[in-house]
């Protein structure tokens, strides 16, 4: 009896010190168990508690009073599958007739805790059946991404959702991006988990950076196209425009609408096209794009309005053409002059780290997801990395990138040097890198996301 109760002691103490130190190690020694025990013993009470249960059909109760039995109790949504994951407990729920999604989303906060999870969040699959991700610890705090992610052309894994699931950058479902931070928010840690995720794939990466390059021209050995001053991005953003209508009559050569072609061949985007005519893709990131929109003299205030022009062409006609924009900035706001509005309605995806003010958060959700602007402004000072991302579909979740430091993105960079394309149109902006650098071993990553 002494051995046993030794043992249940250093077990507890165990259990104890990785719920402190590993989370994830105790979820998957011993949470994931204790949390779908709770759940399912819990769940009926726990449903009829939330109000998530409809009343007995009209014929239970008609044969319980023809056969003089107990009224049926009312009936919570069916249980498909309870799903254990690395972070948590996926429950599909098939709802009962009268139940809605909304339901369950209302519900979320007092489901978790009830089944004392970390966080609840409910999504549709389809009509009838409801999915609801279960955390049982906060997977934020300290941001690990799965060992594998589902990876394809164009779509990169950069952060991780508060459900546990990884957030992607899918060029091809939201062609341009626009993400907004303070200072210290976390903004430039995003941005290179960006360039890392990018660095692999057939991909032009085209920068702008006007605080000199600071922040890109660490990276410059992966991109194809650098500009580190207002008057430099002027030319550049003219010459893809100037690629983006080559592009564009390439396509209309290639498309060939006649009767004998199967829809499949008609060519109506670069994705389109044959493997071997198809242009390289070309992503633009914009570092701060304030100082494109800021001007003192008639001379400034003519290349701004260069400038802004372009990037509207691109936003509106580049998702065809295989130009992408990553548009990043610390204020967005209208008073950058005129344009700035028409260019953040093409911009569909929308992430917001740390903000200083109430305005830029109305303009990077109000017209899209009112409901994250109070979010985004609420993120604590102490929190670098985390953001609110959202999209035209009006959905929003907090996300928070693994810690990259510049070391560890200019290593990827110059290891995937050789897969940085020429392109004819920019190759008066190939930065200068000369003879190759040798990677250099990166500090281990501190825990938290800087």
């Amino acid at each position: 009896m002494t051995a046993f109760t030794v043992a249940l002691v250093l077990v507890v103490a165990a259990a104890g010190l990785l719920r402190w130190r590993r989370p994830a190690w105790y979820w998957l020694a011993f949470g994931v168990t204790l949390a779908a025990l709770r759940v399912l013993v819990r769940y009926r009470s726990v449903m009829d508690a939330c109000g998530l249960t409809v009343p007995p059909a009209r014929w239970r109760l008609s044969l319980a009073r023809a056969t003089n039995r107990p009224i049926p109790e009312p009936r919570p949504p069916h249980i498909r599958r309870l799903r254990p994951t690395r972070t948590g407990l996926v429950l599909r729920l098939k709802l009962r007739p009268g139940q809605d999604v909304f339901d369950i989303a209302a519900a979320s906060d007092r489901l978790r805790h009830s089944f004392s999870m970390f966080g609840v969040t409910s999504r549709e699959v389809r009509s009838g059946v409801v999915e609801v991700r279960m955390t049982g610890y906060d997977v934020l705090k300290r941001v690990q991404m799965p060992a594998e992610t589902e990876t394809r052309a164009m779509r990169v894994p950069v952060a991780l959702r508060e459900d546990g699931s990884v957030h992607y950058r899918d060029y091809r479902a939201i062609p341009h991006a626009l993400t907004l931070g303070a200072t210290e928010s976390g903004k430039s840690v995003y941005q290179r988990n960006l360039v890392a995720g990018l660095a692999p794939l057939d991909v032009a990466l085209v920068g702008i950076d006007c605080k000199q390059g600071v922040e890109l021209f660490p990276l410059a050995r992966r991109f194809s196209a650098l500009a580190d001053s207002p008057d430099t991005a002027a030319e550049l953003l003219d010459a893809l425009v100037a690629r983006m209508a080559d592009v564009y009559r390439l396509i209309r050569t290639q498309q060939r609408i006649t009767v004998d072609v199967p829809d499949a061949e008609i060519a109506a985007d670069i994705w389109d096209l044959p493997d071997e005519l198809r242009p390289t893709p070309v992503v633009v990131l914009v570092d701060e794009v304030a100082e494109l929109a800021l001007y003192a003299t008639k001379e400034e205030e003519k290349r701004r309005d260069r400038i802004i022009t372009a990037l509207v062409r691109l936003a509106q006609l580049g998702r065809a053409a295989g130009i992408y924009l990553e548009i990043c900035g610390q204020r967005f706001g209208s008073e950058l002059g005129k344009g700035i509005t028409m260019l953040r309605a093409q911009l569909t995806g929308r992430t917001a780290h740390r903000l200083n003010d109430e305005t830029s958060a109305n303009m990077a959700f109000g017209d899209i997801a009112p409901d994250a602007v109070l979010a985004a402004i609420q993120i604590p000072a102490e929190l670098r990395g985390l953001a609110i991302a959202g999209d035209a579909s009006g959905g929003w979740h907090r996300i928070r990138a693994p810690h990259t430091s510049l070391r560890q993105a200019v290593n990827l960079c110059n290891r995937y040097a050789d897969r940085t394309p020429d392109l004819p149109e920019l190759a008066p902006f190939r930065p200068t890198t000369g003879t190759a650098t040798e990677l250099v071993p990166s500090a281990k990553a501190a825990p938290a996301t800087a």
